[in-house]
């Protein structure tokens, strides 16, 4: 269908997807072709066959072939039962007739044995759309294509520091990381996210002396209050009583000054609770860095800098 190996759940409702899908001629096509579809995990049998809806048929995904690595033993059987009553991709194997109905039988294995070769040809700096499937105090696993798992760890979620992904993201959001470098011995791609959110120039110049805008509380310290306004940018405050870490604040603008690179705030109120909004992402053209600079060039103090590079070659 695509050059891209998606997060599963992306291609269902697709147009290709669904005329594929539908009928005997459509799935022979896909499985001539190995075009990898998504259908509906709807139950796992006792021997962990899945029974997968797709379009008008009852597909069924033996265990063997449920995800890579069951049958070797380093997937468990808890990875291919939580997907049920989620969406699923798989291969066409082959098409079986009973009792005059048609039984698509099919691989998810497969389709992710394709991913994971493709996910491990992408250059660092490489940009993906993934999903988010768990989340850990030490990062975000996500679906980087076909239900590939990889790991973002939480001090490569942004810029401004936060005690768990749980502040910044939600379980299904879907968001887009780069490839941060590969793990050839281990096949894993390791992903990182705050290159995406922007430089500190990027962010400031939404924010000017005189405004009042929400923000969160991120550090309380003896000298003052570091505030969030986005996640790749932060600020200064002076300290006030009943402010604890993680508040969602409104706080006055006194200044925004680049060459320092500081931002100084004024809490004025405490806010009520609310989920962390969408990321904005500022996504290079060509899908594609190689370097990234949070700092401007010739300000006083150097900040956070990635250069994506091939360690394995």
């Amino acid at each position: 269908m695509s050059d891209i190996f998606l997060p599963e759940g992306r291609l269902l409702n697709t147009p290709e997807n669904c005329r594929l899908c539908a009928s005997a001629a459509g799935l022979r096509k896909a499985m001539e072709r190995q075009i990898i579809l998504e259908g509906s995990a709807l139950m796992a049998k006792p021997d962990l066959t899945l029974q997968v809806a797709v379009g008008p048929f009852m597909g069924e995904i033996p265990r063997e072939e449920t995800a890579a690595g069951i049958a070797e033993g380093y997937t468990r059987d808890i990875a291919v039962l939580s997907r049920v009553g989620k969406t699923i991709c798989f291969v066409v194997d082959r098409l079986e007739e009973r009792d005059g109905a048609l039984v698509p039988i099919l691989s998810r294995r497969r389709a992710q044995e394709r991913a994971k070769v493709w996910l491990e040809g992408l250059a660092p700096g490489t940009v993906l759309p993934v999903t988010v499937t768990h989340l850990e105090p030490f990062g975000a696993f996500v679906d980087a294509g076909c239900g590939v798992s990889s790991l973002i760890c939480v001090e490569r979620i942004s810029i401004s520091r936060i005690p768990h992904p749980d502040r910044r993201f939600r379980v299904g959001d879907e968001i887009y990381a780069a490839v941060l470098e590969q793990d050839r011995e281990n096949r894993r791609v390791r992903l990182t996210h705050r290159e995406l959110l922007g430089t500190w120039a990027e962010n400031a110049r939404s924010f000017c002396a005189g405004m009042t805008v929400p923000g969160i509380a991120r550090s309380v310290l003896d000298y003052g209050i570091f505030v969030e306004l986005t996640p790749n940018l932060s600020g200064l405050a002076e300290l006030r009583e009943g402010i604890s870490e993680g508040d969602r604040v409104s706080v006055f603008v006194k200044a925004v000054l680049p060459q320092r690179l500081k931002c100084k705030l004024l809490i004025l109120d405490k806010l009520p609770p609310a989920p962390p909004l969408p990321c904005r992402y500022f996504l290079p053209q060509g899908g594609r860095m190689t370097r990234w600079d949070y700092a401007p060039a010739g300000v006083c103090r150097p900040g956070a800098q990635t250069v994506f590079e091939d360690r394995g070659q």
